[in-house]
């Protein structure tokens, strides 16, 4: 059984700006408080066909390679070589310009657990966790995006955050 979730925030920041930090595919680890680093897998930054090593705090990591690509607008990746008990994830980020310093960046992930159906009674226990990381990835995009402060393994705390996303 296949889970989506889908998450949306608005940023107190162009689109323009959002998009290239996003574009930036090795720079995850500037915006997502769990990832230690993330190194490319070969010389594509960007685009179609990029690809990305993502190391956790904890150790763990997964691979990812851009598999939709439209120029300053979304992109989509497939995650690969991964511990997490999955069979498929694929995940996606669009950005859509609201005002010149303004703009809304939406996340999806669309995912099927390992184990049949035991798998699907996992999977929808595991969708609220996946949107609450969906959340705390776009949050720490906006405080980078709006501050150019790397996040590391924490979220600043609340009212830091809330100058970066609009209400």
């Amino acid at each position: 059984m296949e889970h989506k979730v889908g998450t949306a925030v608005q940023i107190n920041v162009s689109s323009e700006k959002v998009w290239a930090i996003l574009d930036d595919f090795g720079g995850v680890e500037k915006f997502s408080i769990g990832v230690e680093k993330s190194p490319l897998i070969g010389e594509k930054n960007s685009g179609l066909g990029a690809k990305r090593h993502c190391v956790f705090y904890d150790k763990t990591s997964v691979d990812e390679e851009i598999i939709e690509y439209e120029e300053k607008k979304s992109f989509k990746v497939v995650l690969t070589e991964y511990s997490m008990p999955m069979k498929a994830m694929v995940a996606g980020f669009r950005v859509e310009k609201v005002t010149d310093t303004s703009c809304e960046v939406s996340m999806y992930m669309d995912f099927v657990v390992k184990f049949g159906l035991l798998g699907s009674l996992m999977g929808m226990m595991m969708r609220p966790v996946m949107k609450g990381v969906q959340k705390k990835l776009l949050s720490g995009l906006a405080y980078y995006a709006y501050t150019g402060n790397a996040i590391g393994s924490t979220l600043p705390p609340s009212e830091e955050l809330a100058q970066a996303l609009a209400s």
